[in-house]
């Protein structure tokens, strides 16, 4: 399969779109021709550290588009299907037999590693062999292939080009609201960063019947965004104490706190701000030796629960179909976040992701 690709040949945003060639899909993956694909900060961070995936690499992980081809072993799509692509995993270790795939235990190698399970590769560009396969798709590319099991099927009559980020950043947010959390009508959530996965969590809490939302950043423009998905309060953090003022609103706290920034004060504020029972979750990071300060008297006394969440504890077959449904409703405005550029500018839509400019790019492969 010819294509065009950008490859990620060293540790910076510079991706050069060249001419590169894709296997035919394997019994078990499926040939997509992808009409857009967001941009995601996990992009960015893998495209500029050091380590932790090899080059050179296609990346992009938000990817929709149509299914052209299937391998002779796929049962739930066919060639025309329009498919959101979303994190792959291995299929059979025991958290995928939880129905836990966000959890899996091979998915250093399935996400990260530029290789199939079997350390084959999908691309080859210039006459060399090129990693690809990132999440399951590296979809900064007209093409991609994908497992059976990570090409969701979604409705035709919604905007595919829109739908891409559904796989990702936007799953996250409003799963670990929605699925990890449990959030449910008449509670309360404080959400500290309001970029892309923040604020598909305010929507999502809107969603479930959320009696307030607390919204907390820095960016006065996107905490007015907040306010107009659904935050009941907007704080910025940078001009008030987000913890005495949610404390002071609410008196015993809120019943669950969402962190977005992976900064150490705000987590703190965030594990502070939870009442008896509740519970906070930590989806972000900076790096894998951060640590922050949780007080544990306060903690052990209210019965608080501090959990990680991956991808919003996303079963994808059953959740992304729902988040578009929610959109066609008119429920989860997600397109109020997002910018298209065209899959050329992609260095303009990498840097305007890496500087806020743009809460989430969206390439559209033209």
């Amino acid at each position: 399969m010819n294509m065009r690709a950008a490859v990620c040949g060293d540790h910076t945003l510079a991706m050069p779109i060249k001419p590169a060639t894709l296997d035919d899909p394997r019994v078990d993956e499926v040939l997509v021709r992808i009409v857009a694909t967001g941009i995601c900060h996990t992009d960015i961070k893998i495209a500029t550290t050091p380590g932790l995936s090899p080059r050179p690499i296609v990346l992009g992980h938000e990817g929709a588009g149509v299914v052209e081809k299937v391998g002779a072993g796929v049962r739930k799509l066919a060639p025309g299907d329009h498919v959101v692509l979303t994190f792959d995993s291995c299929g059979r270790c025991p958290t995928c037999a939880m129905g836990k795939p966000s959890y899996c235990h091979e998915v250093a190698a399935v996400c990260f590693s530029g290789k199939r399970l079997d350390g084959s590769t999908t691309i080859r560009c210039e006459d060399a062999s090129t990693h690809g396969n990132f999440f399951g798709q590296s979809s900064f590319a007209t093409h991609a292939l994908a497992n059976e099991r990570n090409a969701i099927k979604v409705r035709k009559d919604a905007p595919l080009e829109l739908l891409g980020p559904l796989g990702c950043g936007l799953q996250t947010g409003a799963g670990a609201v929605l699925n990890s959390l449990g959030l449910r009508a008449g509670q309360s959530i404080a959400v500290f960063g309001v970029g892309a996965v923040g604020l598909a969590a305010v929507m999502a809490a809107r969603v479930a019947g959320a009696s307030r939302i607390f919204a907390v950043d820095v960016v006065e423009e996107r905490l007015a965004l907040a306010k107009e998905l659904g935050a009941t309060t907007a704080i910025n953090g940078a001009k008030t104490d987000a913890l005495k003022e949610i404390l002071a609103a609410t008196k015993t706290g809120v019943d669950f706190a969402l962190d977005t920034t992976a900064n150490d004060k705000a987590i703190e504020q965030a594990v502070d701000c939870v009442g008896p029972l509740g519970a906070c979750g930590l989806i972000a990071n900076k790096n894998p030796a951060q640590a922050a300060q949780v007080k544990i008297l306060g903690s052990m006394l209210r019965g608080r629960t501090i959990r990680g969440i991956v991808q919003g504890d996303s079963v994808p077959d059953i959740f992304i179909p729902r988040l578009v449904d929610f959109f066609m409703d008119g429920r989860f405005p997600f397109d109020k976040l997002v910018k298209f550029y065209p899959f050329d500018n992609i260095a303009e839509a990498m840097a305007d992701a890496d500087s806020g400019a743009t809460i989430k790019p969206i390439l559209r492969m033209g």
